[in-house]
């Protein structure tokens, strides 16, 4: 890299954000951060964060700015470092104005954004952050899948890059050749905790079971959808809207010891694989530097002692989630929209002890089918999502609470669950 890169942080307290910024701490020379977008739920963290980077902006979407302003101030006590005076941002529009903060040069050229909130939330900061001309490194797979023609309208070729390291590990083996030559997409998945478990022993399955992910370290969300491979789906959505490859050209093999991360097929016969340790601060450091690599961001494989890497294949009768997101992908328009909005409304009720693990991708499934009575439905602006999202969750929560369909909708419209971190 030439020069130092300015950064964006949107869900910096959360796994990828305290990540990133490891990545970032160990790099003063390559990155300078310049903002950072929270929920608000751990100001103490935001805090110290905001004050060792000694950044222009700070964004919460819960909170006061008073709260905020007595946290910097117990931080700069805390650590000892400088008082610090940042713009503060507070509300709902928080994270997109953080997302399209200007440079300190005026021009947010050769900034990133690493958008690495949860949930469908982060479109609409994806979307701002894409329209103020950022690079923009994506963790916030959702965005991309609710609002997949509007993000791809919105982006310049090559103003996406990903961070989840299925995509990321796609993007470097596609270096490997030429797009006519590439036959197919192979995503990787660990199994989650319940490899090889049959369909029937997965409906007593307990929130803390589902948690205990075998090899990756994740927010509640992400884990529990892990578990029940909605993740997988979502990300072979992606790797569509990404990449340009037909759904029919991308597959999902099962890799319990998540070092292979994912692999390209070419059309000679070969098979190109990136392997490293399950460590997202790699994926991350490529899309903060990318098309450069940072040098020792992770230790790389130890090839001086004996391993095995398995692979086989899914089993869709004991997780059928990625079939149906297949089905999903395929129709387009808001069906996306409509399977993850329902998913988030599903997995907080498995958290809170009112549904079944099973009761997951049951209640997604049959979301979709009253949805798809309706029509498919367009997607031409953010409204749109946020319509077929909210219908969404009044329907999920419907079937789950037993409230009828004639829930107050109004209640709903409009929402998106999810955060800008834990």
């Amino acid at each position: 890299m030439s020069q130092r890169r300015d950064v964006v942080i949107l869900g910096s307290t959360g796994s990828i954000g305290t990540q990133a910024l490891d990545v970032i701490r160990r790099n003063p020379d390559l990155f300078r951060v310049v903002g950072l977008g929270s929920g608000g739920d751990r100001l103490d963290l935001l805090a110290d964060q905001a004050v060792e980077f000694n950044v222009e902006v700070i964004g919460i979407a819960r909170g006061s700015a008073s709260d905020l302003v007595a946290a910097l101030a117990g931080a700069s006590e805390r650590t000892g470092g400088a008082v610090v005076t940042p713009k503060l941002l507070v509300g709902d529009d928080a994270a997109s104005d953080v997302a399209s903060w200007p440079l300190s040069d005026g021009s947010p050229t050769g900034g990133t954004v690493l958008n690495g909130m949860t949930g469908s939330i982060g479109l609409a900061p994806t979307l701002a952050a894409l329209s103020a001309g950022y690079t923009l490194a994506l963790a916030n797979k959702e965005s991309l899948i609710v609002g997949g023609p509007l993000v791809k309208a919105a982006a310049k070729p090559g103003q996406i890059v990903p961070v989840d390291s299925e995509h990321s590990a796609l993007a470097q083996c596609l270096r490997g050749g030429r797009a006519a030559e590439v036959r197919r997409l192979i995503l990787t998945a660990s199994g989650g905790p319940f490899r090889g478990k049959q369909a029937a022993a997965l409906s007593t399955v307990t929130p803390a079971q589902a948690l205990a992910h075998p090899t990756w370290r994740m927010g509640p969300v992400v884990t529990i959808n892990s578990a029940t491979l909605v993740n997988k789906g979502l990300e072979l959505i992606e790797a569509h809207l990404l990449f340009d490859l037909p759904l029919t050209a991308i597959d999902v093999v099962v890799h319990p010891q998540s070092v292979v991360h994912s692999m390209v097929e070419f059309t000679d016969g070969s098979t190109l694989a990136q392997c490293s340790p399950p460590d997202m601060r790699l994926p991350i450091a490529m899309a903060l530097a990318w098309p450069h690599r940072v040098a020792d961001a992770v230790p790389a494989c130890d090839w001086t002692t004996a391993q095995s890497w398995t692979f086989e294949p899914l089993d869709d009768a004991a997780f059928p989630a990625v079939a149906l997101a297949r089905q999903v992908g395929t129709a387009g328009g808001v069906a996306p929209a409509t399977y993850n909005a329902a998913n988030e409304e599903a997995v907080a009720a498995f958290l809170g002890g009112d549904l079944a693990f099973t009761g997951i991708v049951d209640t997604v499934s049959r979301v979709l089918d009253e949805s798809a009575e309706e029509g498919t439905g367009n997607l031409g602006q953010l409204s749109d999502v946020l319509r077929a999202e909210s219908l969404a969750r009044v329907r999920a929560r419907a079937l789950i609470y037993g409230t009828g369909i004639s829930a107050p909708a109004a209640q709903f419209a409009g929402r998106t669950t999810g955060e800008l971190a834990p």
